[in-house]
């Protein structure tokens, strides 16, 4: 109990900080995790339910996050070049600024000062990854 629970809260601080510094951005982690995806794919662009596969979220809360994201400019939906039936979440070039803005400050401001040391903080991603992979987690 001890374990998951100081897991669970220190995953709780780590979102605070996190979306602290992203709110200057207008994002949300959940939101800033969807630009990141996107901006890792070699297009730009993926399918709304490869999205939705890839951040482990369900469908309805994807789209929740993209609706936001889209009304900021920072995303657009469009229609999949041979597939009529499915839609593309893109990112546009203002996404594409904010998110390599926002990603700058996290790394700065979270990523290298998260409060571990090195010698923590992989002792704790090695555990952490275990974990996940016995729980069937990709990473």
């Amino acid at each position: 109990m001890a374990a998951i629970t100081a897991v669970m809260r220190s995953a709780s601080i780590f979102l605070q900080r996190a979306d602290t510094i992203l709110k200057p951005y207008g994002l949300t982690f959940a939101r800033f995790e969807v630009l990141a995806l996107l901006g890792f794919s070699s297009r730009g662009s993926l399918p709304m339910s490869h999205a939705s596969r890839r951040l482990q979220v369900h469908a309805t809360s994807l789209t929740s996050s993209v609706d936001r994201l889209e009304s900021a400019g920072l995303v657009r939906r469009v229609p999949h070049p041979t597939d009529g039936r499915t839609r593309l979440l893109e990112l546009t070039d203002s996404g594409r600024e904010v998110l390599e803005a926002a990603r700058e400050q996290l790394n700065i401001q979270l990523f290298a000062d998260s409060g571990l040391e090195p010698r923590e903080a992989a002792e704790l991603s090695g555990i952490l990854a275990s974990f996940r992979h016995r729980a069937g987690d990709f990473l």
